[in-house]
């Protein structure tokens, strides 16, 4: 069907218009778009802006505490490497507290032990006729030689031979007594009883006061049934006497007066009380009493009684 040339007119201008509207629309739109994608743009600007000095800031921020922190660390490192400085010095100061006090008490020790206990006798050394052991124990009855009176032991070095003789009965050993401690005055009537009968011989068996052994107490003279509870050579040939041979130096005792000794004639009965400490090395060695020298001696005095 053919329109009308008026309708086609019109129909065609209806829809110019219709395009204008359209275009005008699109455009408007488009114009619009444009503005929101530029605010957004500029937003996005913003905010990116924003978030990089934020970023920047936290950075910053980040850094310093960083190095706050290692300022920290260094701190802390110090402080532990001069409190373990401090401990250090403290524990060298309590060493050497225990040390001193250590020093002090051995020092205490040594002046409670008579000096005199480990010094030579026997023509080296004199007693005089003052000393006397600082105190004296009276020996156990059954220990002592028959008809031989009350006889007196050291009171500090009692325990060693009350152990020496406990040791030696278990072990069937029957040691005795004959003598141990003697005054300065008894020394001298024996020797003076002696220097009748042998002349000057006795000097060769018999001390002369204040040069005897036994005026510290801390000597004494075994015997044995077997000979009579004499004090004589032949004791060395006794159970007895090889039995203290073996065992004496356990308790502190030594022979004083071994075979070719420069003093006195060889007296296997004669024992001295040194310290268990000595008295091993002694026993353990080629020394004698009176061939080591004094100093050497001496260093055995701290635990003497031990």
């Amino acid at each position: 069907m053919k329109l009308p040339h008026d309708t086609t007119l019109y129909v065609i201008g209806g829809l110019a218009v219709i395009g204008i509207a359209s275009a005008s629309y699109l455009y408007v739109e488009g114009q619009e778009k444009s503005a929101n994608i530029s605010s957004l743009e500029q937003k996005n600007s913003s905010l990116t802006t924003e978030l990089n000095k934020t970023t920047t800031t936290l950075t910053n921020e980040n850094n310093t505490l960083k190095s706050e922190l290692e300022d920290l660390k260094e701190s802390l490192e110090e402080l532990a490497d001069n409190y373990q400085d401090e401990r250090n010095r403290n524990e060298d100061f309590e060493d050497q507290i225990r040390a001193l006090s250590g020093t002090l008490g051995d020092l205490d020790k040594l002046a409670s032990i008579d000096e005199e206990l480990l010094m030579k006798y026997s023509k080296v050394s004199f007693l005089n006729e003052n000393y006397t052991p600082e105190r004296l124990r009276q020996l156990k009855e059954d220990w002592v030689a028959p008809d031989r009176g009350d006889e007196y032991f050291h009171y500090r070095a009692y325990k060693h031979l009350d152990d020496l003789m406990d040791e030696a009965e278990d072990d069937g050993v029957a040691l005795s007594i004959v003598s141990a401690y003697r005054s300065f005055d008894e020394q001298g009537e024996i020797k003076g009883n002696f220097t009748q009968i042998y002349g000057t011989g006795a000097n060769a068996f018999s001390a002369d006061q204040g040069y005897s052994e036994h005026q510290l107490g801390t000597a004494v003279d075994f015997s044995t049934a077997a000979i009579g509870y004499q004090l004589e050579q032949p004791f060395d040939q006794t159970e007895e006497f090889k039995w203290l041979e073996g065992n004496a130096y356990k308790y502190g005792f030594i022979l004083s007066y071994p075979p070719d000794n420069e003093f006195y004639i060889y007296e296997p009965w004669h024992w001295r009380f040194v310290g268990t400490d000595l008295a091993r090395h002694i026993h353990r060695s080629s020394d004698t009493f009176y061939t080591m020298e004094q100093r050497e001696i001496d260093s055995y005095r701290l635990n003497f009684f031990d």
